[in-house]
């Protein structure tokens, strides 16, 4: 039997690097992406950021068959000093903000001298002072709105969860509020945002930082994808999945 893995983003920029020459279609509102990459069947959906977006994205992923694993991917925002801005990182922990529900991801634990990274997802984009806020209380280095949901969809159906996140935005970044830009489908308004920030100079470096950061992240993200996905099809292997 063919492997599956489903890898769920909220925006299909985040997928850009990965998914160029891919099989693509729209369905209301969702961008699905096939391909098959040395033998293993990957299914990319993007459905827009928060929670019932990324729910949405992941049972379109799990359509077409049973999953060997799944993957939250995409960008994330800094809770420390620590991670840089524009690289990928592997998330071992997922923690929902809204009940406290943890979620552990299916890669290896880090070694004795390495911190295990943790995510917080959140219901809201968190800005500066939030970020300082959810480090505090969780000891979370990375903040983002989709992975606990991927998590608690993948511990429901028995999968494999995995997480991968690019930081497209530093701790200490100011950047403008985002929240009143961004649709109940979870889509960014990107115009109107384009338009407040014209107006704000003091954000202009910000974010154009975080443009930079994003395309380097979504580079950095593909690459780790596809060892995710030989990774993953290893692992079945040997447990004769």
């Amino acid at each position: 039997m063919t492997d599956r893995v489903g890898i769920i983003a909220a925006l299909p920029g985040e997928l850009k690097p990965l998914v160029r020459g891919w099989e693509t279609r729209d369905v209301e509102g969702c961008v699905i992406y096939r391909t098959l990459l040395d033998g293993t069947e990957v299914v990319a959906t993007c459905c827009g950021m928060g929670r019932e977006p990324a729910a949405r994205a992941c049972l379109l992923a799990m359509e077409g068959g049973r999953l060997s694993a799944i993957a939250s991917v995409g960008w994330a925002g800094a809770l420390s000093c620590g991670m840089k801005a524009g690289e990928a990182y592997t998330v071992h922990e997922v923690i929902d903000g809204a009940t406290g529900e943890r979620y552990q991801t299916a890669t290896e634990a880090p070694g004795r001298d390495e911190t295990p990274v943790k995510l917080i997802t959140t219901k809201r984009i968190a800005g500066k002072a939030e970020k300082r806020q959810l480090a505090e209380n969780y000891g979370a280095l990375l903040v983002d709105m989709e992975a606990a949901t991927v998590g608690r969809l993948a511990r429901v159906h028995g999968i494999p969860f995995y997480c991968l996140k690019a930081v497209s935005d530093g701790a200490n970044e100011l950047l403008p509020d985002m929240n009143p830009f961004l649709t109940r489908a979870g889509q960014m308004r990107v115009g109107r945002l384009a338009a407040s920030v014209a107006v704000r100079p003091q954000y202009w470096a910000a974010m154009a930082r975080m443009g930079r950061n994003s395309r380097l992240g979504a580079e950095t993200l593909g690459v780790k994808i596809r060892q995710l996905v030989e990774e993953s099809r290893h692992a079945n292997d040997h447990q004769g999945v």
